[in-house]
């Protein structure tokens, strides 16, 4: 019998690759992804894209009212920074696209379903080299809800538990796409902008169009969003 994974799927460069990952493991994948109030809610078609592709068991799609919570430029009408510099993405603070405790939440209900489908492990794709220095997307965080999930689970008690799983942690955005594409991901079904227009093209200036185009840059290959979507085309 295959092993269970739930995934935290975004639509974006990371769930992804980390869904072509498990995939080639041997995984079932159950994939999560949150409506969540988010501004660029056309990442919720990226993502049952991407479970659709790699043959997800389950794709749940949860409604949770972030929104109303607001205290980020994801979820209210603020604006989200844009053509900021590398350097400053990745060193300057926490920015105001953080959407607070967004991780804690999802990998609460992450923990919750794979409790219920008996899944050994749930896998999501924070990132501490190219990011945008979100304090959930830390190694001692993960470590932290893992303690966390061993505690407050029955499985938990049980000593049998449930893995958090983090393969992208210690990985650039560039060596990410390399892995990906080795294991044949078509990143043209991805989205990453934060900030997309009404006809759902990446604005390709804010922190995370920078970071992705980076990423295929250090990769060398062109992102396919290129060619389908004229993207960066503003930038």
């Amino acid at each position: 019998m295959k092993k269970k994974a739930v995934v935290l799927a975004s639509g974006g460069l990371d769930s992804t690759t980390i869904m072509a990952l498990i995939n080639h493991k041997g995984y079932d994948i159950y994939a999560l992804t949150f409506d969540y109030g988010q501004r660029h809610k056309i990442e919720l078609k990226a993502a049952q894209k991407v479970a659709k592709y790699f043959g997800a068991k389950k794709h749940l799609i949860l409604h949770i009212e972030l929104g109303t919570i607001g205290g980020s430029a994801l979820t209210e009408d603020i604006p989200v920074p844009q053509g900021r510099k590398l350097k400053e993405i990745s060193s300057s603070g926490i920015p105001i696209t953080y959407v607070p405790a967004r991780n804690t939440i999802f990998l609460a209900y992450a923990l919750s379903w794979a409790e219920v489908l008996e899944a050994t492990d749930i896998f999501i794709g924070v990132n501490s080299i190219d990011f945008s220095n979100y304090p959930d997307c830390r190694p001692e965080f993960i470590e932290s809800f893992q303690r966390t999930a061993n505690l407050a689970t029955k499985v938990g008690m049980e000593g049998k538990g449930i893995r958090i799983n983090v393969p992208l942690i210690d990985m650039t955005k560039g060596e990410i796409i390399k892995k990906g594409i080795s294991l044949g991901v078509d990143y043209s079904m991805t989205h990453s902008c934060y900030n997309p227009g009404k006809d759902g093209l990446p604005c390709g200036k804010c922190d995370s169009c920078l970071l992705r185009k980076k990423g295929f840059e250090e990769a060398g290959v062109k992102d396919p969003l290129l060619t389908k979507n004229n993207f960066y085309s503003k930038s």
